[in-house]
């Protein structure tokens, strides 16, 4: 299984999520064609409602601490349903790569 979809099965089991998405963002980086090794994960569950943003990291890097351990990149926005309705979506760029795009 790819570390993609093994990403998306942890946090779906743990979360159940009302979003999620797991986007690799490896092609934007000076790696491998084909590589899994950035990683965006936007989530939005109740299971964050009245958490910190640094809690919500801890409980997502907590569960998913074995395809972490796999990769460069794991950069995590986590929302609750109202927060997420609030953005309708609207969720940051990731920067460019700083260590030599292709």
């Amino acid at each position: 299984m790819k570390i993609q979809q093994q990403i998306e099965q942890t946090l779906q089991e743990a979360f159940t999520p009302a979003f999620l998405e797991v986007i690799n963002e490896s092609d934007g980086h000076n790696v491998p064609k084909g590589s899994e090794s950035h990683f965006k994960v936007v989530i939005v569950s109740d299971d964050f409602l009245n958490t910190s943003r640094i809690q919500r990291h801890k409980m997502i890097y907590s569960v998913a601490a074995a395809e972490v351990e796999r990769v460069h990149a794991f950069s995590v926005s986590a929302f609750d349903i109202s927060e997420w309705s609030i953005k309708k979506g609207d969720i940051a760029q990731s920067p460019p790569c700083l260590g030599g795009e292709k």
